[in-house]
């Protein structure tokens, strides 16, 4: 700790994970353990055979890598350190490290809404302007829309840790969550959090509003487009195009809408904690399995691929 004035600045955090469930530690360990493995594992194969496989070099697999490899950092950004504190008996973060995870976890996050987006914008393309959609999604296009989903999201993330670092901690430095995040710091602050209490809800309203519209804006000509085709199995075959990702649009908005919702109505620290871990390490899990469950064109790659190793 280091002395200014009459205030004590913090130089550590100390993190109480699921240190209130001692009877199920053991058994939390070896679910975390395994699910990490099972994300990070299920995203590299998906990333690897997209890679591998000149048939999935198009605009909607180049988004799905893309997709794969935020998971891959998004879950890494909080879990292994979680791990490692299981073995520890006081789970401390320095102040440095916990700005700088909450800072990877922050952009990872808005990345992956902004390329959920782009990859909405990809499904109109593809099905309202069929005949264009070549010249529409060219490679450097899609690279610029990958880019500036990173970009986004380092903006938005840094936006916050800057307003973030304009708060003291004199203690208490208590953290009753598995990793650092927004709201339990805001409460552990001796200053005002209004400015970035503001500073949140602009960017959480800019961010939130402007994807959601733009998704909603192209489902909306998408269905339009579907409801002109006559043929049933036309219009079946066009929806599971766009099911995989009107489910991982619908699984990433709900669990964040419902933080935002439960951290401004002051939820209890057990609900946050749920709720972060189904956003937090279910949904980076079951994404690489939505798009890849009823997805032919994965299914013929993964048939390819296992041609190809057995003329080895």
């Amino acid at each position: 700790m280091t002395l200014e004035g009459n205030s004590t600045e913090i130089a550590y955090f100390i993190l109480l994970g699921f240190s209130d469930f001692p009877r199920i530690l053991a058994a939390l360990f070896v679910i975390f353990l395994v699910t990490y493995i099972t994300t990070v594992t299920w995203n590299l194969c998906l990333i690897i055979l997209i890679r591998m496989d000149s048939h999935l070099h198009t605009p909607m697999y180049f988004f799905l890598s893309n997709l794969s490899f935020i998971d891959i950092c998004y879950i890494t950004s909080t879990i292994p350190r979680m791990l490692f504190s299981f073995f520890q008996k006081q789970q401390t973060i320095t102040f440095v490290g916990c700005m700088f995870q909450y800072c990877i976890f922050s952009t990872m996050g808005l990345s992956d809404g902004c390329l959920l987006t782009a990859m909405a914008y990809d499904r109109y393309a593809a099905i309202c302007k069929p005949l264009l959609y070549s010249s529409i999604m060219s490679p450097s296009l899609c690279g610029r829309m990958a880019f500036g989903a990173y970009l986004a999201g380092l903006c938005g993330s840094l936006s916050q840790l800057c307003a973030l670092l304009q708060l003291h901690f004199c203690g208490p430095n208590v953290i009753n969550h598995f990793f650092c995040e927004l709201p339990q710091l805001l409460d552990l602050s001796c200053t005002d959090t209004f400015f970035v209490q503001v500073i949140l809800a602009i960017l959480s309203m800019t961010y939130g509003i402007i994807n959601i519209l733009i998704i909603l804006i192209s489902y909306i000509y998408i269905v339009l487009s579907i409801m002109k085709i006559t043929s049933a199995k036309g219009r079946s075959k066009v929806f599971n195009t766009c099911a995989s990702h009107m489910t991982a649009v619908s699984l990433f908005y709900i669990s964040v809408i419902y933080v935002y919702l439960n951290s401004s109505s002051g939820g209890s620290s057990s609900i946050d904690r749920i709720t972060s871990v189904l956003y937090n390490v279910v949904i980076p899990m079951l994404n690489p399995v939505i798009y890849s469950l009823r997805n032919r064109d994965i299914k013929d790659a993964l048939k390819r691929l296992q041609k190809k190793r057995g003329y080895f």
